[in-house]
């Protein structure tokens, strides 16, 4: 039985040793190199994280290393600070594959009409918790809202899902790059 960072033998009641782990290796750069596409990948038509509201532009950079690591795509807003702010951001060598989505409202409605599932990563009543997220089996649209505001109200007639991030501690919420990458690898199959 486990008890705390101790094993305690039920026979005698005492705590004893844990058991010896296997020895892990870490792998090297050239291993992993190895082990990983030679290009960037193009459009999947699977995943598309679609973070529409974003405020700051760092979020865009970390969302694209994300999409490179779990072969999903993003679909950007047509603010002008997007461009500098993808090609700042973007750390992962090769093309990223974008989405311009044009208007945020009518791009989401567009979508839906094409039979993507939508899915907006917010804290809501009836939402689905991210440990039950189950992977995407159709193309699926990760949206995700303003870092303060979350996802517009008049958007969330467009979602077919909502998930929520269970979260214990005193913040009222996580990073938007951070929450969309959680959900991104859930809908992927990687987590």
């Amino acid at each position: 039985m486990r008890y705390g960072s101790r094993h305690v033998d039920n026979r005698k009641g005492r705590f004893a040793s844990p058991p010896l782990m296997a020895r892990v290796r870490v792998r090297t750069s050239d291993e992993l190199r190895d082990s990983r596409r030679r290009r960037s990948h193009s459009c999947w038509d699977h995943l598309i994280f679609a973070p529409l509201w974003a405020q700051h532009g760092a979020n865009l950079g970390t969302l694209l290393r994300t999409c490179d690591a779990i072969g999903a795509c993003m679909a950007v807003p047509p603010h002008d600070w997007v461009a500098e702010a993808l090609r700042r951001g973007n750390t992962v060598p090769g093309r990223s594959c974008i989405h311009r989505a044009g208007n945020p409202h009518r791009w989401l409605a567009r979508e839906r009409e094409h039979g993507a599932h939508i899915v907006g990563v917010e804290l809501a009543e009836g939402a689905t918790r991210l440990a039950d997220v189950r992977a995407a089996r159709q193309r699926t649209v990760i949206v995700l809202g303003h870092e303060r505001s979350g996802i517009p109200d008049d958007v969330l007639d467009l979602l077919d899902e909502v998930v929520e991030i269970p979260m214990i501690g005193r913040g009222a919420s996580l990073n938007v790059a951070v929450a969309g990458s959680l959900v991104g690898y859930k809908l992927a199959g990687l987590a």
